[in-house]
């Protein structure tokens, strides 16, 4: 077992406790609120001489996607960081990586989208990047940014896919918790050493000439994506590998949900991120008040674990879907849709509701998730009827 140390940390610098650890070769740099600080931590490691990572001050996030792109191709180990609008920048060269299957990580500290402006947290950024083919991780505080930035780098280079690790901006990024650190030489044995062996094939293997980023005609760009396709469905086996190994070193064991009193619960709330801490609160006070309830967080959002959240919810008389961003489609929010598709895999089939809070930053109290997990009772029992499958919680009379 691994030498442990407990520090009182932000967010932001417990990731750049990983970064140093890990010893990247390569870190693309733009400054951007609530991220801008994390990179500014690094960059006194990087100053200091405590890594050897070359620090590449670019000119934009689409820059910093580019510069990781060629970097991790010539088969350096690379990483970037970004948030809202800065995601949306740098969101064509995602698709990029992606299908180049290249081994990136990029941490998104979670931002809201203008307009209007808003540098506050919402899930709003990294839905644009769920179609992207890149592997997904949500964390609810610093401890687990810590532990999942570790995790992904290793799990992106056995997939051979770029990897996200989120947290939430300012409530996670910005707040101080105890943190528990491994040891360097841990971390470093968990990872792994760096060389251009860790890709198939690099470009600056000389011996065996490559060409990345060619055109697909018609003809091929068909099969291209169907092996993409088929390869991204592998991910959950790594992921699932790698969190078990990592339980070896850490004693913490991980999984693609995380469940808190399902095993009888009848009414279930699903939230990602910060915020499941509020929602285990709150099934605390229902569960006193003698009410069937409990809560799931989502780790991985991509792949989306379909079979884990539908034998979660198999006894759920109904499930309330937190979500922290809109998709404005009259549906519901992105989240939802996933859930949504899990419970058509589900035996029982149970009632779902939508519920968007915590956009632009909003607070969220246990009164926000106690009205939510009243409402879904409401309607489940048909003592309240909908005209749609979404609502607001939080706004304002």
């Amino acid at each position: 077992m691994a030498q442990k140390k407990v520090i009182a940390l932000t967010g932001n610098q417990a990731a750049a406790e990983a970064m140093r650890q890990i010893n990247f070769d390569i870190a693309a740099v733009y400054p951007i609120s609530p991220q801008t600080e994390l990179m500014g931590f690094f960059a006194e490691y990087v100053a200091n001489g405590e890594v050897d990572t070359e620090m590449i001050a670019v000119d934009g996030e689409h820059s910093a996607m580019a510069a990781c792109i060629g970097a991790a191709a010539a088969g350096a180990r690379v990483i970037t960081a970004s948030a809202g609008p800065g995601i949306a920048y740098m969101v064509e060269n995602l698709y990029v990586a992606s299908g180049m299957r290249l081994p990136i990580v990029l941490l998104d500290v979670n931002r809201a989208l203008s307009a209007p402006l808003s540098i506050h947290c919402d899930h709003a950024d990294s839905m644009l990047t769920r179609d992207s083919s890149w592997i997904s991780l949500f964390s609810e505080n610093a401890q687990e940014a810590y532990h999942n930035i570790i995790m992904a780098t290793k799990i992106s280079e056995k997939a051979l896919f770029p990897i996200i690790v989120n947290y939430d901006g300012y409530i996670v990024s910005h707040s101080i918790e105890d943190v528990e650190i491994l040891d360097d030489e841990t971390v470093r044995n968990f990872v792994g050493p760096s060389d251009i062996h860790r890709i198939p094939y690099p470009l600056l293997d000389i011996k065996k000439p490559v060409t990345y980023g060619a055109t697909a005609q018609p003809d091929y760009y068909t099969e291209c994506k169907y092996q993409q396709h088929v390869d991204f469905l592998k991910v959950y086996d790594i992921v699932r590998e790698v969190f078990d190994e990592f339980a070896e070193i850490a004693d913490v064991k991980y999984d693609f949900i995380e469940e808190y009193k399902t095993d009888d619960a009848e009414y279930i709330g699903i939230s990602m991120g910060s915020s499941f801490g509020t929602l285990k609160d709150v099934v605390d006070i229902l569960r006193e008040q003698g009410k069937k309830v409990g809560a799931i967080k989502i780790r991985l959002f991509r792949p989306f674990p379909v079979k884990e959240v539908a034998e979660a919810l198999s006894k759920a008389k109904g499930v309330a879907v937190l979500d922290r961003a809109d998709s404005f489609d009259g549906i519901g929010g992105p989240l939802f849709k996933d859930i949504s598709t899990a419970v058509m895999m589900s035996q029982n089939r149970p009632f779902i509701h939508n519920f968007i809070y915590g956009l632009g930053g909003r607070e969220v109290k246990e009164e926000d998730f106690l009205k939510a997990f009243d409402r879904l009772e409401r309607l489940e029992k048909g003592i309240e009827t909908r005209d749609r499958f979404v609502e607001y919680l939080q706004v304002r009379e």
